[in-house]
C-alpha cells in the first residue's frame, strides 16, 4: 500500500503542466481570471479562498469555478449586504461576510451601491463603462481587517487571495499579516495608480509577480513566493 501511494505521489510529480489558461474556455469570471487560477492550481482540488469584494456568487466570479467543480471551500466578502442571502442559497460550501475590508476594524463607514454593483466602492463612483455618470446610494457598513476576520474565524492558511474592491486595495492588503497566513496566489486587481504600491507590497513579503499572465489578463496581477509559480 505504501509503495503505491509513493508511485502515485512520483508520477503525479512527473506529470506535465497542463496549459489551461490557453487551452480551455472560462464559464464564470468575468475576463480570464477563472482560468488563471485554475492553470496556476492545476485544478487542485479542496483548496481554500479568500474573495474580497467577491460580489454576486455566481456572475464574474472568480472562484466560483472552485467551489462547485473543484471542492473548494472559502470565504467571501463584500460590503453589498444583498449579496449574502444571494451567496447563502447559491454558495452552500462558502461563508459570506458583510464588511468593508480595510486597515482598520471594528468601526462603521460609509460605502457607495453604485447602479452598476460591480463598481461600487468606498470612493463614491462618478462614472461607468464608457464614461457614463451613473448613480450610487451611501451604505453604512461594518469595518474589518483580514486579519481580524482569519483570527477570529480561526484560518490559520490560505491557498488564494483574490482581491477586487475598486482601488481600495491598497487598504484592504494593509491589515493583512501576508507573511503569517501566505496564500499560494495572489489575484489582485491593478489600476494604474496602484500599481508601484503592490509591487513594492509583495515584493517587501518575498512575492514576485507571474509575468506569464499579463497577456491573458491586463486587469489583475498574480503574485505568488518567489519560486512558487515556476
Amino acid at each position: 500500500m505504501l509503495l503505491s501511494l509513493a508511485a502515485a505521489l512520483v508520477a503525479a510529480a512527473e506529470a506535465p503542466r497542463r496549459d489551461i489558461v490557453a487551452t480551455e474556455k472560462k464559464l464564470y469570471s468575468q475576463q480570464k481570471e477563472e482560468l488563471v487560477i485554475r492553470d496556476f492550481f492545476q485544478d487542485q482540488r479542496g483548496g481554500f479562498f479568500l474573495d474580497v469584494g467577491c460580489g454576486h456568487p455566481i456572475q464574474a466570479s472568480n472562484t466560483y469555478y472552485l467551489e462547485k467543480h473543484l471542492g473548494w471551500t472559502g470565504f467571501g466578502v463584500d460590503a453589498l449586504p444583498e449579496m449574502a442571502d444571494k451567496w447563502r442559497r447559491k454558495r452552500p460550501k462558502s461563508r459570506f461576510f458583510n464588511f468593508i475590508v480595510t486597515d482598520h476594524a471594528d468601526t462603521v463607514d460609509s460605502f457607495y451601491r453604485a447602479e452598476s454593483w460591480d463598481i461600487s466602492s468606498v470612493q463614491k463612483p462618478e462614472t461607468g463603462p464608457a464614461q457614463r455618470r451613473i448613480a450610487s446610494e451611501k451604505l453604512m457598513v461594518p469595518t474589518t481587517t483580514l486579519t481580524k476576520l482569519l483570527e477570529r474565524n480561526q484560518i490559520a492558511r490560505i491557498d488564494l487571495l483574490s482581491m477586487d474592491i475598486e482601488g481600495h486595495e491598497p487598504e484592504a492588503l494593509s491589515g493583512f499579516e501576508l507573511a503569517r497566513f501566505q496564500p499560494k496566489l495572489a489575484c489582485i486587481e491593478a489600476k494604474p495608480s496602484n500599481r508601484a504600491w503592490l509591487a513594492d507590497y509583495f515584493k517587501m513579503h518575498g512575492y514576485e509577480q507571474l509575468e506569464r499572465y499579463l497577456k491573458y489578463d491586463v486587469t489583475n496581477y498574480y503574485y505568488a513566493p518567489v519560486g512558487a509559480g515556476r
